[in-house]
């Protein structure tokens, strides 16, 4: 059974923390493939503020496909 990496520098395959280098990650600062962070380096994210090959941010973000999430919201018909 994995076992999550936490603290304040989590290094893993999962880790939760202020700053986190892991394959999934969940925390403040994240160097990671997927991610949920604040502000991220990532493959895969969901952030504040990212760079990213695919993700999706509330303030900015670059990357391959990023998509500012109020943007995506406001396309849905409804």
């Amino acid at each position: 059974m994995p076992v999550p990496a936490k603290g304040i520098i989590a290094i893993g395959q999962f880790a939760t923390g202020v700053f986190t280098i892991a394959q999934f990650g969940v925390g403040v600062f994240s160097v990671s493939q997927f991610t949920i962070v604040a502000y991220a380096l990532a493959q895969f994210a969901i952030a504040y503020s990212l760079i990213a090959q695919i993700g999706l941010y509330f303030k900015e973000g670059y990357g391959q496909f990023v998509w500012q999430l109020a943007e995506l919201i406001s396309v849905i018909p409804g």
